[in-house]
């Protein structure tokens, strides 16, 4: 018998006893499934994890949680990390070791992270504008490219950023800022952010605000004056803005010191190999603050991650083994009910081989179909995992 017609045979039993196929092939697809699923899925955020922390030399920041400084800066995710005091970028520009870039983080619009950078940031990180221009000033902002798609914005229209404190009247209000630009998609964390120049996210933090001349404002929000005019009390309501125009943004200012002016770290691309070593001994011998290599972290966190997946490809071997066990119970099983066939088959002239041969197909069958099964699986939590976990963060 050629192997057509044992094809045929073994598909046409599958076939008729399609219902308990059905539930052996689920069994094997759900067993391949698991140690498929999570090997490529570790290799996929892997491979996404390192490429980000290589495109990232070094880190700036406060000392603390490294783990939290490292994806904080690379993934733009709050923490409870301390700020950075801003005459630390000079002081890094002044060893004259490499390109240091601000970064801050800890505000949202419209749920995607609010990144105040400087436009460094975007050379380094290869980030150009599909539409309009990078952020210039106060209150511009422009979308990664996904964040543009999922805000429905375009240039010129108006974004806010999210209030902290909806009942605090002693936070900054929300900030009414201008899409200046959308970069072009680049398959990272940056699709999804809005970034803005670091002084914005200062007006957010309360330490920079703007002011009207008071013979300008509505008489309705003066409180009171003097018989002279000169000490005039003013309305709240007028002191703040919420929105930088070209008429106000001159009048923003920083009150308090400005060695105190907040960042969340600096990134830090040095000239070359030597420069790096040089600079990250000094500042982490100085003892002040920190500076590491996110490769090195992340690379750290895969082998924690990679010690959970052999517990987890224990469980996987264990589940193999169990339905292996059940799968040849239920063979075992089927060949007691399918005797009579057997018989027939050897009384019309099929030899053993031939019998046996027929059990194979039928076997390969089941397990070719939930071999497809699994595959798909695998093929579809690639795709939407990391969605739903980054629309979970």
């Amino acid at each position: 018998m050629n192997l057509r017609v044992l094809l045929w045979l073994a598909l046409r039993r599958v076939a008729h006893f399609r219902g308990r196929m059905a539930i052996l092939v689920a069994c094997l697809a759900v067993t391949l499934f698991l140690p498929w699923a999570a090997a490529r899925l570790l290799a996929d955020y892997r491979v996404s994890l390192t490429a980000r922390a290589a495109a990232t030399p070094l880190i700036f920041g406060a000392h603390g949680n490294r783990f939290d400084l490292a994806f904080t800066a690379l993934y733009f995710r709050r923490s409870g990390i301390a700020p950075v005091p801003f005459p630390e970028l000079a002081g890094l520009q002044a060893l004259d070791y490499g390109l240091a870039v601000p970064l801050h983080v800890g505000f949202t619009a419209q749920g995607h992270p609010l990144v105040g950078t400087s436009p460094e940031y975007f050379e380094r990180r290869g980030l150009s504008a599909r539409q309009g221009s990078l952020p210039l000033g106060l209150g511009e902002v422009v979308l990664g490219a996904r964040a543009a798609g999922k805000l429905g914005l375009e240039v010129g229209d108006a974004l806010f950023s999210d209030q902290r404190e909806l009942y605090d009247i002693s936070v900054p209000p929300a900030l009414k800022m201008r899409v200046s630009g959308v970069l072009a998609a680049n398959r990272s964390t940056d699709d999804d952010a809005v970034f803005v120049d670091v002084g914005s996210c200062w007006i957010l933090e309360g330490l920079s605000h703007g002011h009207q001349e008071a013979q300008e404002i509505d008489p309705a929000l003066v409180l009171g004056s003097d018989d002279r005019g000169h000490n005039i009390v003013l309305s709240r309501a007028m002191i703040e803005y919420n929105e930088v125009t070209a008429d106000n943004a001159a009048s923003y200012h920083y009150h308090g010191d400005p060695n105190l002016l907040p960042l969340t770290a600096v990134l830090f691309w040095p000239k070359d190999d030597k420069s790096g070593t040089l600079i990250q001994a000094q500042i982490n011998q100085a003892g002040n603050y920190a500076m590491l290599a996110p490769k090195t972290v992340v690379d750290d966190l895969l082998a924690y991650a990679f010690r959970i997946k052999r517990v987890f490809d224990g469980v996987a071997a264990t589940l193999a083994l169990s339905t292996l066990a059940l799968t040849l119970l239920v063979l075992a099983l089927a060949e007691k009910l399918r005797a009579t066939e057997m018989r027939a088959l050897e009384r019309i002239g099929a030899s053993r081989g031939l019998a046996w041969r027929l059990r194979l197909s039928e076997f390969s069958a089941v397990l070719f179909a939930a071999t497809l099964l699994a595959a798909a699986g695998v093929a579809l939590a690639r795709q939407l995992l990391p969605r739903l976990l980054h629309m979970s963060a």
